[in-house]
């Protein structure tokens, strides 16, 4: 990553810039409500758990509702990163459905069972555990919430950066019918369904979703294990669905119990080689899409959740709400991470977990204070199975049939957690808000970590002819029991955490309100799933952020929202591996706590609605971060993964009425600076980049008909998402074989150039 001596100077003027002008203005300008007839429209979220408006929460938020996904043909969740600062969410490497999530350089880099991840996921206030089949597609979707910083109290561990919630649209209790058709670039094919039944008139409603998502790859797969494989490299077949009931028992009594599925057959994804291979016919293909493979390029996620929800709305001023859910997530893939023809190093992986979660809250308004409070459990089992195949290097050192080590094992965590937070007027422009969470968690894990001097699998029958035969794989991570010296239990640890948020809020005037927060978050200790030896587990990272901002709306035409930052994030979880130079049958990982990073920064976000027809958006973010050094880490860290210096998105949306309908016209450009994959290492940076977006969409006079013509990365960015570094990279810039005995530096990169129509029917 790019270190600028005078980045600190820069973001401290742009901080001071940002925040006088705006106090100057909010002091200098008639703030009287305007009476125009269109201008900036009332946001409504729930980043507090309860209904309120966006200018009035104090807290750094961004919220994309419905109508603006549409418009700008928004239709998986990843793509949402270009409306909120400081934020990525992208498609890890490998496969099409697993999430990597940061926001403010706080985030998730490995999506192995047992990591846990640094930026939340919820639909409909369901957490979503593990990152493989996070990246979701939009289906019902009322609004997307980004909330940037830590989320502590009101959301608990695991949102140490911040979380992203995706909320569904409620029932009308009408009955309803819509579908869509979409036909794109890369032979894209997609259909959605979507409805809702009245069962009893205003009281019992049924609705339903399914969408089938097809496109052909964006490369191909030059070569590959099987003959008659399908060899799309970046293609996607996935199918969703989802069944709602809801019951309006009378108008104090709802309820609401929600199924869905999704099921992603979509290849595994091949990996584009950087450099050259050393040991086989693997030059650097022509298409960053492009890719090599040894493997069965065959891939399956399988995910499905119920929830449970009923709300009591006991008195005008008290509510209960209780929230219970149970998911499951079955992976199946296969990875080549050197991406040739050989088995230098392949990686098969079944992942395979569940999780059960309880939450009872209250929300209570009194004569000039709130309070939000409730209790909550978790229980989830993660557990994975992969094998690290390094057969051309088994036959070329040792002369074995092939050489494999074999990783199994179950992370499991256990969490209970009770929470409340208070907003209290101390004057009529003056409030306080108060709160705090206290955690308590469990964890148990085993780990099974064995070598086979021949190739062996996850799963049989892929290979023809093969026979896996006897192979034992000798417990390394576990509790001796009963003291014979065997491991035979999940070695367990616990862990808790009291964190608290304090903030004062002032609204100047009814367009106008300054705030500054404490807040801080927990991330849970872990073990490590890849142990060699019965090592202890790392700690928990703690996060401690102070924020200070200004939200203001200018006469219902000009919204300025500004946010100024710093967050402490200590004893960070810090994963190496590296081969043992001694035995190259070893592949250590090393689990453990670095001191940490600061990370300071600034956040506005800018709507102006130039006219009746014309809206235009402005979105900045700027990072300034510092790693503390570390005797610990074998090479210093270079910078934080995933976290580019700054981000930028300037849009506009124009809107025509016409005899034929509603058009409206969108354009967009967006801007990642540079940023590292990979923290302790600058051979995957990715450079600078923009991407070009336009849409016009179109609803005919009666509201029936529908669609949309969306063009995305206008001009062809190519740019790294995912990566993998098994080359050691020498002081004269060439490198060196890392492990398997090739220079394996794999870029994944984001979706090229495409088109797409959508036309819709509703009724």
């Amino acid at each position: 990553m790019k270190q600028h001596s005078t980045n600190k100077s820069y973001l401290a003027l742009a901080i001071a810039a940002a925040l006088a002008s705006s106090m100057a203005l909010a002091e200098e300008t008639d703030t009287s409500p305007a009476a125009e007839d269109k201008g900036l429209e009332r946001i409504e979220v729930t980043a507090r758990k309860t209904i309120e408006n966006l200018q009035t929460v104090p807290v750094s938020l961004t919220s994309i509702g419905a109508a603006e996904l549409a418009e700008n043909g928004i239709s998986v969740m990843t793509e949402v990163q270009r409306f909120s600062p400081n934020t990525t969410l992208q498609t890890s490497r490998g496969t099409n459905s697993t999430l990597t999530a940061f926001i403010r350089g706080v985030g998730q880099q490995d999506p192995l069972w047992g990591y846990e991840p640094g930026v939340g996921i919820y639909v409909d206030d369901v957490y979503i555990a593990r990152p493989q089949g996070a990246v979701l597609d939009l289906l019902d979707v009322e609004r997307i919430e980004v909330l940037r910083g830590p989320q502590g109290t009101l959301y608990g561990k695991n949102t140490i950066g911040g979380a992203v919630k995706y909320v569904t649209k409620p029932m009308s209790g009408d009955k309803e019918f819509n579908t869509e058709a979409t036909l794109g670039s890369y032979g894209q094919k997609d259909l959605k369904l979507t409805g809702q039944i009245p069962l009893i008139d205003d009281q019992l409603y049924i609705g339903f979703g399914h969408a089938e998502l097809n496109r052909d790859g964006y490369g191909k797969f030059l070569t590959s294990a099987l003959a008659d494989q399908d060899t799309e490299n970046y293609n996607k077949d996935l199918s969703a669905s989802r069944l709602t009931l809801e019951y309006h028992a009378s108008e104090d009594l709802f309820m609401r119990l929600a199924w869905d599925r999704t099921n992603d057959d979509s290849n595994a994804k091949g990996g584009y080689r950087l450099l050259p291979s050393l040991l086989t016919d693997a030059p650097v293909p022509d298409s960053v899409y492009d890719s090599y493979t040894s493997m069965p390029t065959r891939n399956n996620v399988e995910l499905e959740g119920f929830s449970f929800l009923a709300e009591w709305h006991v008195t005008e001023a008290l509510s209960l709400k209780y929230v219970a859910t149970s998911r499951e997530g079955y992976s199946e893939t296969n990875i080549d991470f050197d991406n040739t023809s050989l088995d230098i190093f392949d990686v098969p992986a079944i992942y395979d977990d569940e999780n059960t979660s309880h939450e009872l809250q209250a929300n209570f308004s009194g004569k000039g204070y709130t309070i939000v409070g409730g209790i909550y459990a978790y229980d989830g089992e993660s557990c994975g199975h992969f094998d690290a195949i390094l057969g051309f290097l088994g036959r070329a050192a040792f002369g074995t049939p092939g050489l494999t080590r074999e990783v199994t094992g179950c992370n499991n965590s256990k969490s209970t957690a009770a929470y409340i937070q208070s907003s209290i007027d101390i004057s009529e422009q003056l409030s306080l808000t108060v709160g705090a969470r206290y955690t308590k968690e469990e964890k148990a894990a085993y780990v099974n970590n064995g070598l086979a001097f021949s190739n062996v699998y996850p799963s049989d029958e892929w290979v023809p002819g093969y026979a896996r035969g006897d192979v034992a794989f000798p417990q390394v991570l576990g509790t001796d029991s009963n003291g014979d010296g065997i491991l035979d239990a999940p070695k367990k640890e616990d862990w808790s955490r009291f964190t608290p948020r304090l903030g004062l809020e002032y609204q100047i005037d009814d367009n106008t309100m300054v705030f500054a927060s404490y807040s801080q978050g927990f991330k849970s200790g872990t073990f490590n799933p890849r142990a060699t030896v019965n090592e202890t587990a790392a700690n928990p990272e703690i996060v401690d952020s102070i924020e200070l901002g200004i939200k203001k709306d200018w006469n219902d035409v000009l919204r300025t929202n500004v946010t100024i930052f710093s967050l402490d994030h200590k004893d960070r979880q810090y994963i190496t591996v590296t081969p043992d130079p001694d035995d190259l049958t070893v592949l250590n990982q090393n689990l453990g706590n670095i001191k940490g990073s600061m990370v300071q920064g600034v956040e506005a976000e800018i709507t102006w609605a130039a006219t009746e027809n014309l809206r235009v958006d402005f979105s900045i973010g700027l990072l300034d971060a510092e790693i503390e050094d570390d005797p610990s880490i074998a090479a210093p860290l270079v910078g934080l993964s995933n976290t580019p210096d700054y981000t930028m998105n300037l849009a506009a949306n124009y809107t025509m009425d016409t005899d034929m309908g509603y058009f409206v016209f969108s354009g967009g450009y967006y801007y990642r600076d540079d940023y590292l994959l990979f923290e302790d290492s600058e051979s995957l940076l990715q450079e600078g980049y923009g991407t070009l977006n336009a849409s016009v969409t179109w609803e005919g006079i009666e509201g029936n008909w529908y669609g949309g013509l969306h063009f995305k990365n206008l001009t062809d960015e190519e740019a790294m998402v995912g990566g993998y570094n098994f080359a050691a990279e020498n002081e004269d810039g060439t490198y060196s074989p890392g492990l398997g005995g090739d220079t394996t530096l794999i870029g994944y990169f984001n979706d090229p150039r495409t088109v797409h129509l959508t036309v819709g029917y509703r009724f």
